[in-house]
């Protein structure tokens, strides 16, 4: 038996950290092992890649670039960090994964084939067991952004993809959605403008529909069998 990956989308301001950090606590309850990380980055080489994009040093070299350096950066994320977790059979809660560069990357033009490619090289097969896509209004999503102040990376550079105008966050919003419409059995739609409290119900009642089975064999107590006990 492998952990299970769950990934969780949307656009800026949905509140993912939040809920990622939620539902760790709903299977930590459960003693189930828990692995949390983020795209771009979560291993060393990633996070170095991570810098170069979040910062916008990356943006001169035009949206394909930036394409094949997300790749590069999940590629050893994968390796290092995500399926040797699984293969301990932790659960990997992923902040963005291979959806965000369909959406971000291909509202800025790229070929979606070229898209497919690089994913194809950087996920050595392994797709997300389950994806919480949290909908967003684009309008509510910055206002929360800009609430918060501006937007960090781990090493301080500002995130510049929350400084892309409404027009691009409602293209982005509308290609989630596209996304979900495709892939029903595989991603899960919760609608953000709840209350934090709301959509934390809704993503566990999610997972134990649809990993239900995962978190029965998870916690399934193994009795000891003693050589030579017997009953009474």
């Amino acid at each position: 038996m492998t952990g299970q990956f769950i990934t969780f989308e949307g656009g800026e301001g949905a509140g993912k950290s939040t809920q990622i950090a939620r539902l760790k606590s709903h299977l930590e309850k459960l003693r189930i092992p828990v692995l949390v990380t983020r795209e771009p980055g979560g291993s060393p080489g990633a996070e170095v890649v991570r810098n170069v994009l979040l910062s916008g040093r990356a943006r001169a070299f035009g949206p394909d670039t930036e394409a094949m350096l997300f790749a590069a950066a999940r590629a050893d994320h994968m390796d290092s960090v995500i399926l040797p977790a699984l293969e301990r059979e932790e659960w990997v809660l992923c902040d963005r994964f291979t959806d965000s560069t369909r959406v971000y990357q291909g509202e800025a033009g790229v070929d979606p084939a070229f898209i497919r490619e690089l994913e194809t090289l950087a996920v050595a097969g392994r797709k997300p067991d389950l994806t919480i896509l949290i909908d967003v209004p684009p309008k509510l999503g910055m206002e929360r952004v800009s609430s918060r102040g501006a937007s960090e990376a781990a090493t301080g550079a500002p995130d510049r993809f929350e400084e892309d105008n409404l027009e691009v966050q409602n293209r982005r919003q509308a290609m989630f959605l596209d996304l979900a419409k495709a892939e029903p059995d595989r991603i899960a739609v919760v609608n953000g403008s709840n209350s934090a409290d709301a959509v934390e119900e809704a993503i566990w009642g999610i997972v134990r529909d649809r990993l239900g089975h995962r978190l029965d064999d998870a916690t399934r107590v193994v009795p000891l069998i003693v050589p030579g006990a017997r009953d009474g």
